[in-house]
């Protein structure tokens, strides 16, 4: 999924949830769901959104998921309808899951909240959250494979680190450098490496601000 957001950089919003689902798969599976939950139901709301297709605001993720398939053509056979409706349906199961497992759904007792992650074994849980990158990374590639971004939209994204001197050195010089041991590395460095739409995000803030300044 990582992967698939790096590749289309308009989707890098979505890291948040993702992070949020990796952190809590262990000590709360039930917020991890809430996570998977709202990355299924943003994509799908997203890709209804860039198509120009108005959603009933009290869709339900079964709803939303449907949509997004019919907008992206695949509701014109059976057979294609079936899978879409289907996959649909597990986005529904996802979201009934994490209301039966969720520590303030409807209230829960002491034991139970101790309980609840148990309900769920490893290995159910590795398939519901698979489940969920499939289905995501399958609709994103689906709608970019029909709606790639204009060339200008693409190189708008497309910083090389070496060449952002100016930037780089505002950036060291108002963070310094990191020390990890033996290891130093500058502030622009880790950004870039760790984040790097974040990295983009503030190159072109910085080449915005000298061109007004200018």
């Amino acid at each position: 999924m990582k992967k698939v957001i790096e590749q289309y950089g308009r989707w890098s919003e979505l890291t948040i949830l993702i992070l949020r689902i990796e952190a809590h798969i262990e000590s709360d599976f039930s917020n991890s769901l809430e996570n998977a939950k709202s990355l299924l139901e943003t994509i799908g709301k997203e890709i209804c959104t860039l198509k120009g297709h108005t959603l009933n605001p009290n869709s339900t993720i079964n709803g939303v998921l449907k949509n997004a398939f019919s907008v992206l053509g695949y509701s014109n056979t059976n057979l294609v309808n079936q899978i879409s409706s289907a996959l649909a349906t597990i986005g529904q199961q996802v979201g009934e899951l994490r209301n039966e497992i969720g520590i303030t759904s409807h209230g829960r007792s002491l034991a139970e909240i101790r309980e609840r992650n148990n309900r769920v074994n490893i290995l159910t849980r590795e398939f519901l959250i698979n489940t969920v990158e499939i289905i995501s990374c399958f609709l994103i590639r689906s709608f970019e494979n029909e709606n790639p971004r204009q060339p200008n939209e693409a190189t708008e994204n497309a910083v090389n680190y070496l060449e952002a001197e100016d930037f780089n050195e505002f950036w060291d010089d108002a963070f310094g450098e990191f020390q990890m041991g033996t290891y130093s590395y500058a502030a622009s460095e880790i950004l870039f490496n760790v984040d790097k739409q974040a990295y983009i995000n503030e190159y072109n803030s910085f080449t915005q601000g000298e061109t007004t300044e200018e």
